[in-house]
């Protein structure tokens, strides 16, 4: 698969090196040409060269291959989405394509920016017209760094599901197929309109997180759950 990331820092280093090490050719955009030349010449070393990994203009990433990912900071989207050329006359180079939505509209106070209104996902799917996946948003670049993101569960050990929401079902299977070669498993969570849920609850869990509490221990295993 070829995939475009739109962005440079930590959580596009992270999914990009994973989606190259996997097999999928990435092509890295930033706002900063001498950024993106870095991240895609580090996430290339690290992988040992063996898929091609190169950086572009935030237009050339819209616009490249299967997908594309989001990974700036919520409050710097409006601005490269119009860099990324999203904004333009016949809809924009994201127009139709498949765009994964992993940015969190956090504040302070571990609260969303966007309450009040739509969702971080929904606005950006209304901006640029594209099949948006939120997917990736709830855990932090270094969760995704490792091979595989997976974790000790009893006597075994489990791999990170990955909650989606999404309207495409094209889409939704070219994400699917990501999580998958990341050693991470799918988990639907229903619509795009779902995602503002997504968001939110990334929110109150990185609130506890931060205070030094662990949220597993609210949750009861499935089968009490569900009895």
């Amino acid at each position: 698969m070829r995939i475009g990331i739109l962005g440079t820092g930590n959580m596009a280093d992270a999914l990009g090196t994973q989606w190259a090490r996997a097999g999928h050719e990435v092509l890295i955009g930033g706002r900063s040409t001498e950024r993106a030349a870095a991240l895609a010449g580090r996430i290339a070393g690290g992988i040992g060269g063996r898929t091609a990994c190169r950086a572009g203009t935030l237009r050339e990433a819209g616009a490249f291959g299967d997908a594309t990912l989001l990974a700036v900071p919520h409050d710097t989207v409006p601005t490269v989405l119009k860099e990324a050329g999203a904004d333009e006359d016949s809809g924009g180079v994201l127009h139709g394509r498949v765009l994964i939505d992993c940015t969190n509209a956090i504040g302070p106070g571990f609260v969303l920016t966007t309450q009040g209104g739509p969702g971080a996902a929904a606005r950006i799917a209304d901006a640029t017209g594209a099949h948006v996946v939120k997917a990736f948003n709830h855990c932090a670049d270094s969760v995704w760094r490792l091979t595989p993101p997976a974790f000790s569960d009893g006597p075994l050990t489990a791999p990170l599901a990955v909650p989606l929401c999404g309207d495409d079902e094209r889409a939704l299977e070219t994400v699917r197929t990501l999580v998958r070669d990341m050693g991470c498993v799918p988990l639907a969570a229903g619509g795009l309109d779902r995602a503002v849920y997504l968001e939110t609850a990334t929110a109150f869990l990185v609130g506890l997180w931060m205070n030094g509490e662990d949220p597993r221990r609210m949750l009861p295993p499935f089968a009490a759950a569900t009895a």
